[in-house]
């Protein structure tokens, strides 16, 4: 049984999710053919780097989180987003 529901929000530019303190459970990222690319999120702006992953260009990406998730006191917030066309944050 889960303690909370697991909503979704999708971006295609860096900044704040505005959802306010979550978990980050899962990311679905689409890269295009720019490139590799590169997902760094942070908690809050200018807050220390909770998640930083490369990945190919041109392709999807999944992106599990295990047990609690990566916990964002502040918010979620993206501060670098290259070569990347959507990110889709599942959170608690």
């Amino acid at each position: 049984m889960s303690s909370s529901d697991v909503l979704t929000k999708r971006v295609t530019a860096t900044g704040s999710l505005a959802v306010g303190p979550a978990r980050i459970r899962q990311v679905q990222v689409l890269t295009n053919s720019g490139g590799a690319g590169r997902l760094t999120v942070t908690n809050g702006n200018g807050g220390a780097t909770v998640l930083d992953i490369d990945f190919l260009a041109s392709d999807s990406h999944s992106v599990n989180v295990p047990d609690n998730g990566i916990r964002c006191s502040s918010d979620v917030y993206v501060s670098v987003s290259t070569n990347i066309d959507a990110v889709t944050f599942f959170y608690s």
